[in-house]
């Protein structure tokens, strides 16, 4: 669920090229994104749901897929184990 959430973000926002997520080795680094593009890309992440995440930077230096499996630990920590669902916030919370 995360993940398709997160490369539609990378594609609109920072104009990431979709053929680079076909990679399953792509790194986080490989996208090209400064240190503002991914603090962006991470904070859209933390308002759509409401939670801080821990550490930011250490995606920086992870694969794409590990990077969204670390967000979706932290996010299922945060919510006693539940994945929320994006679709149940409120519009107001959507990036």
């Amino acid at each position: 669920m995360l993940e398709p959430l997160i490369r539609n973000h990378l594609i609109r926002h920072a104009r990431v090229d979709a053929a680079r997520f076909d990679d399953p080795e792509l790194r986080v680094a490989d996208l090209a994104l400064d240190s503002l593009g991914l603090v962006e890309m991470l904070f859209a992440i933390e308002e759509r749901f409401g939670m801080q995440l821990s550490d930011p930077m250490k995606y920086q230096s992870m694969r794409f897929t590990d990077m969204v499996a670390a967000i979706e630990a932290e996010l299922r920590a945060h919510n006693g184990g539940e994945l929320p669902r994006a679709d149940a916030l409120s519009a107001s919370a959507r990036p």
